[in-house]
C-alpha cells in the first residue's frame, strides 16, 4: 500500500514539473504565429516522417529481437506489439512506462520472462545512448554554426567531446564486466552475504539481474551478435534522424542532416526529464532551444517541437491503441503484472528454477562420473 502511495505521489510530481516547464516554454510565445506556422507546413514531408518513424519502431522491434536471441526466440509480431505499446506508455507515464514493454512481451509470448525482456531494455538504452552520443559528438566535427554563437559553440563542442569519452569508458566497463562476469558476481554475492541487514530476496533479485546482464551482454562480445545489433542501431538512428530533417523541411528550414542531427543532440537531452507525455515540457523546450541556437525564430522553434514530439511518439500511440482495443494486451492483467509483488514472485520463481536447473546439471554430472 505504501509503495502504490509512493508511485502516485512521484507521477503527481513528475505531472506538476512537466505542467511547469511547459508553462515556461510557452510564456512568452505568440501561440497564433506557432498555429500559422504548423499550418503553412508540408503535409505530404510531415506524412512522410510519420511513415519513416513507423519503420523505425519496427527496426526496433527486430534489434529487440537480436538482443533477446541469447535468452530464447520469439516472434516479430510479439516484439512490434510490445514496443509499440511500451513506447504509447512511455508517452502517457514517462519513464515509468518503460517497465510495461517488457511486461506485454511475456503476455504475449509466455516463454520469455520478465525479468530477461526487462534487462535486454537495459542494454538497448546502452545501445540507444551510445549511439546518440557518437552522432552528435562526431557531427560536431565538421558542423559549422551560426557566426554569431562562436564561443557558445565551443563550450558544446567540448561537452560532445565529453560525453563521447564517458560513452566509450562505460561500454568498456560494460565489456570487462561481460568477460569477468562470474568472478565481479560472485565478488558481489560474497559482499552482499556480509550485509545482514539485506534481504535475501532482495541479494537473490541483485544477483538474479547482474546475471541476466551478463547474458544479454553477450553481444559485446560476440562478433556476429556486435555487428547485428549494431547494424540495426545504425538503422534506426538513421531512421530517426530522416525524420527529424523532414520535420525540418516541411517547415520550410534549409537545414542539411548535420543540423538535423545536431538538433536531435538537444532534443535527445531533453527527453532524458523523466516527465509523463514522453518528456513533455523538457522535450519541446530543449529542441526549441537548439533551434534558436541556430537562429530560427521563437514560434518557428516551438512549432517545430511540437510537431517533432507528435510526430515521434503518434505510430506508438495509434498501433498501442489497436492492440489494446482488439483484445491483445489485457489492461488488468497487464496493471497486475506490474506490481512490485508480481515482479518480485517472477524475480523468486526464476532464481528457482535456475537453482533447479543447477542441482540437476550436479546430480547428472556426478552420475555420470560414477
Amino acid at each position: 500500500m505504501k509503495s502504490s502511495s509512493r508511485k502516485y505521489i512521484e507521477f503527481g510530481a513528475l505531472c506538476a514539473l512537466a505542467a511547469g516547464i511547459l508553462w515556461w516554454f510557452g510564456r512568452q510565445l505568440d501561440w497564433g504565429q506557432v498555429r500559422v506556422a504548423v499550418s503553412q507546413s508540408n503535409g505530404y514531408l510531415l506524412a512522410l516522417a510519420v511513415l519513416v518513424i513507423s519503420l523505425a519502431y519496427l527496426f526496433r522491434a527486430y534489434r529487440w529481437g537480436a538482443l533477446l536471441a541469447p535468452l530464447g526466440p520469439t516472434r516479430l509480431s510479439h516484439l512490434f506489439a510490445a514496443t509499440t505499446v511500451g513506447f504509447g506508455a512511455v508517452f502517457i507515464l514517462g519513464r515509468m512506462g518503460e517497465v510495461v514493454r517488457p511486461v506485454v512481451l511475456p503476455m504475449r509470448d509466455p516463454g520469455v520472462r520478465a525479468s530477461s525482456s526487462f534487462v535486454t531494455i537495459m542494454v538497448e538504452r546502452i545501445y540507444d545512448t551510445m549511439a546518440v552520443v557518437v552522432l552528435f559528438a562526431v557531427n560536431l566535427l565538421w558542423f559549422t554554426p551560426p557566426a554569431n554563437v562562436g564561443n557558445e559553440f565551443s563550450k558544446v563542442r567540448i561537452a560532445g567531446v565529453v560525453l563521447l569519452i564517458l560513452a566509450i569508458a562505460g561500454v568498456a566497463a560494460l565489456t570487462w564486466f561481460r568477460r569477468k562476469s562470474k568472478s565481479a558476481i560472485a565478488w558481489f554475492e560474497t559482499r552482499l552475504e556480509r550485509l545482514g541487514f539485506v534481504p535475501v530476496r532482495l541479494r537473490r533479485a541483485f544477483i538474479h539481474i547482474l546475471e541476466q546482464l551478463a547474458k544479454s551482454l553477450r553481444v559485446l562480445v560476440d562478433g556476429r551478435e556486435l555487428a547485428v545489433t549494431t547494424a540495426w542501431t545504425a538503422v534506426i538512428w538513421a531512421g530517426i534522424a530522416l525524420a527529424n530533417w523532414l520535420v525540418l523541411r516541411a517547415f520550410g528550414l534549409r537545414f542539411g542532416m548535420s543540423e538535423a542531427i545536431f538538433i536531435l543532440g538537444w532534443s535527445l537531452v531533453g527527453s532524458l526529464v523523466p516527465t509523463p507525455g514522453g518528456a513533455a515540457g523538457a522535450f519541446h523546450y530543449a529542441t526549441a532551444a537548439g533551434l534558436m541556437f541556430l537562429g530560427v525564430a521563437r514560434e518557428t522553434a516551438a512549432a517545430v517541437s511540437i510537431v517533432t514530439h507528435v510526430i515521434n511518439f503518434g505510430p506508438a500511440i495509434i498501433f498501442g491503441f489497436f492492440y489494446v482495443v482488439r483484445g491483445d494486451i489485457n489492461l488488468t492483467r497487464l496493471r497486475s503484472m506490474m506490481s512490485p509483488e508480481a515482479v518480485e514472485h517472477a524475480v523468486e520463481d526464476e532464481s528457482n528454477a535456475s537453482d533447479e536447473l543447477l542441482m540437476t546439471r550436479e546430480l547428472e554430472t556426478a552420475a555420470s562420473s560414477e
